[in-house]
């Protein structure tokens, strides 16, 4: 079953310097039939303006993603680490038993496009880390390639969770599969162009739920086209 998540019905935030876009309940938008997707619990696509950002703040037990889209990110936390991510690049921080960061746009001129994911640990209580990856985005067109994973497979970051986070970046009528193993959940975000999933059209933005899907096709259309997929382990 595929259950569509246009991009118009997620939720909405204009905090001036920040303006996002919530595909689960977040912060002030709180819709209970949102609340996420079994271990995914957040994707916000946020555009930060210039000179401004995220101060200091803390998390605690989730593993935080973050997918650069366009422009710089500059990350410090409380363990010492600290420098910019761009384009390309991948950022994840194991919370665990408490962390503080904050995450600021150093341009004067370009604003800084990201995703930001959530997604709940296996246990809870586990030590504080962070890691930044080089993603080799150009050299994947017309295939999945690994993101995040709970072994570091293919390069990709670590993550404490039996998950798979996967992206894809396919030309004018390209595509790509995916099969699931039973029980095992995925969900999809768009991130721009447009491609059909299993026969169903999705645009830039638009989200889909899935279960109970032995495969999945996506074919992209006549432009260019990027997408993420997370596979999630089956709900307890």
């Amino acid at each position: 079953m595929i259950q569509l998540r246009p991009s118009a019905a997620r939720g909405q935030a204009d905090h001036g310097w920040l303006q996002a876009r919530h595909s689960f309940s977040f912060a002030d938008y709180h819709d209970p039939r949102e609340m996420g997707w079994g271990a995914l619990r957040v994707i916000n696509e946020d555009r930060v303006a210039p000179g401004t950002g995220f101060p200091m703040h803390g998390h605690r037990d989730m593993e935080i993603v973050t997918y650069i889209l366009a422009g710089t990110l500059e990350h410090k936390d409380s363990l010492g680490n600290g420098g910019l991510i761009r384009r390309g690049e991948v950022q994840r921080m194991s919370a665990g038993k408490g962390i503080l960061h904050s995450e600021f746009n150093p341009s004067r001129e370009e604003e800084t496009h990201l995703l930001q994911i959530w997604i709940e640990p296996a246990a809870r209580g586990g030590s504080a880390s962070y890691e930044q990856r080089q993603l080799f985005t150009q050299e994947a067109s017309g295939r999945l390639f690994v993101v995040a994973s709970p072994d570091g497979r293919d390069g990709s970051t670590v993550i404490q969770q039996d998950a798979l986070l996967l992206a894809a970046h396919l030309e004018a009528g390209e595509s790509v599969s995916h099969a699931l193993a039973p029980g095992r959940l995925a969900y999809v975000h768009v991130i721009r162009g447009q491609l059909s999933l299993n026969g169903q059209a999705l645009a830039a933005g638009d989200g889909a739920k899935i279960h109970d899907e032995a495969s999945l096709v996506f074919r992209n259309g006549e432009v260019a086209g990027e997408f993420l997929l997370f596979e999630l382990p089956p709900v307890a």
